[in-house]
């Protein structure tokens, strides 16, 4: 028989497993600074990814890549591009991206609002990031619904409270502020409601501007010691295949001149956007992130710069993005390779397809996430709450996401195995057919041994039958909900309020700042 003191012991490991029954867990792991433990894997050899490179210059030097932005094209040319101002083609020597390459740093120190925060970025760091740019939120208790100021706040809380979302990202599109004036609502609820790494948007020099000033003033920054470090990121995305927009151009000038993190993504669909073969997917990738890349490294050599994967494939009856496949995960660990050939920090893709919070989203997202671990992806975006391919993000599965990254976050940290760990006097201690629930070794340990889980439910069927029969999304309601209810800002982070609401009446009243396209 098991004795009284096991059963207190089972009684209480059991109130904190979800948190609902209101204990407090005795364990505080750390999730904020991880180090990825697994080694890289392969998918290429050493020969084919240097004939991937090698082709992706290939690309730049015969073919090139159309840029939109005039202002773009003569700082390719002063730098020794061929460029054809009829065609807008820019044609890149592969001197000029060794160069790129040379000048990019390797670490980029990521400088949050309280140092706690600060990251690392650079290969073997690991950090995720929730599901970002969708015009859609859905919960179970209000549905699919387009983005709003106030959901997008709600993203942000959320990801302020999770420790193991390091960064922050325009999880939902305000749709209800005027676009000549949202970028001044997203920025002030990141920066006076989380002192985690924000994100600005490049949606032309304006709006950029705006961003750097709004953040200037919460941070105590001269401009000085603002373009000195790296205070925020932005992602940019090319224009698959072989071209590079107004905005996007604009944002890596405008960003690498400021010294400002810039994350350069292709979004390459094998079979629509980009060659269907996960090589030929893949070299099309390289090559515009070389290019964009290479525009970063000449406006300002030094330029913190991340390189930028999210390669998958598409449904080839429909024409839909799909991800978490075998194919998203292949190309996933390529781009590592690449990017270890370059040496460069870079960034991954999570996401689903699914279109509801079920199984399938779950396996989707878990593959995806599998794939960014195991190929050493530096920053994993789209990690948790993303739906529809982009097309919405949930506020159940960002939670039960969580689950899967902080279980990830767990095998980060060290296991011991010396000689206390290993445990010869506990096996001594329990005689044939006992148990070790009472043991002096299992009493020491037992409040901090094992991971406490967020959303999982690990009672036997009638006790969770007992306690309603919810499935794990129908508890991630409560948690958020509850996550939110009891939600307090860094207290820093909203002293800045003042400031801020200073400069956004002062820009309102001159207009605001109309995005560029």
């Amino acid at each position: 028989m098991i004795d009284e003191a096991a059963r207190d012991l089972r009684r209480e490991r059991r109130r904190g497993r979800t948190g609902e029954a209101g204990s407090e867990s005795s364990r505080h792991p750390n999730y904020r600074s991880l180090k990825n433990p697994f080694l890289p894997q392969p998918i290429f050899s050493d020969d084919q990814v240097a004939a991937i490179h090698d082709t992706a210059l290939r690309v730049l030097e015969e073919l090139g890549i159309k840029v939109l932005l005039p202002e773009a094209r003569p700082i390719y040319a002063k730098a020794g591009a061929l460029v054809d101002e009829d065609s807008q083609m820019v044609r890149i020597g592969r001197d000029m991206v060794e160069a790129a390459l040379a000048s990019a740093p390797r670490s980029i120190p990521a400088l949050g609002g309280d140092r706690s925060r600060d990251l690392t970025l650079e290969l073997g760091s690991m950090a995720f990031l929730a599901g970002s740019g969708a015009p859609n939120v859905t919960d179970l208790e209000r549905g699919r619904r387009p983005g709003t100021l106030a959901a997008f706040e709600e993203f942000i809380k959320l990801i302020q409270h999770f420790d193991v979302l390091h960064m922050l990202g325009p999880c939902v599109e305000p749709q209800d502020i005027d676009n000549r004036f949202r970028h001044y609502t997203v920025n002030r609820a990141q920066l006076t409601l989380s002192d985690k790494f924000p994100f600005i948007f490049a949606r032309g020099t304006p709006q950029v501007e705006d961003g750097f000033e709004m953040i200037r003033l919460a941070r105590g920054l001269s401009e000085d010691q603002f373009r000195a470090g790296a205070y925020c990121y932005t992602v940019i995305n090319t224009n698959s295949p072989r071209q590079l927009d107004i905005p996007m151009a604009q944002g890596i000038i405008d960003f690498a001149r400021a010294g400002q993190v810039l994350i350069i993504t292709p979004f390459c669909l094998a079979g629509a956007m980009a060659p269907i073969t996960v090589a030929g997917a893949l070299t099309l990738q390289h090559a515009e992130a070389l290019a964009g890349l290479t525009l970063a490294q000449i406006v300002r050599p030094g330029a913190p710069v991340v390189y930028g994967s999210f390669s998958s494939n598409v449904d080839m009856k429909s024409g839909a993005p799909a991800f978490g496949t075998p194919e998203h995960i292949k190309a996933t660990l390529g781009a590592g390779q690449l990017a270890r050939y370059t040496g460069l920090p870079w960034r991954s893709g999570g996401g689903s397809a699914a279109n509801i919070a079920d199984a399938q989203a779950a396996h989707e997202t878990q593959f995806a996430l599998w794939g960014s671990v195991l190929a050493g992806a530096t920053v994993c975006i789209h990690a948790a709450g993303w739906l529809e391919g982009g097309l919405s993000v949930s506020l159940e599965k960002l939670t039960t996401d969580v689950e899967a990254l902080q279980t990830i976050a767990e095998l980060c940290a060290t296991t011991p195995g010396d000689a206390d760990a290993i445990g010869f006097e506990a096996i001594a201690e329990v005689q044939p057919g006992g148990h070790f629930f009472s043991a002096a070794h299992t009493m020491s340990r037992y409040r901090t041994a094992f991971y406490e889980p967020l959303v999982a439910d690990w009672s036997n069927f009638g006790n969770w039958t007992q306690s309603g029969g919810k499935t794990a999304t129908e508890r991630a309601t409560g948690i958020w909900k509850r996550i939110l209810s009891d939600f307090q800002p860094p207290a820093p982070a909203a002293a800045t309020a003042g400031v801020l609401d200073e400069f956004i009446a002062k820009r309102t009243e001159e207009g605001g700042a109309a995005p560029v396209s």
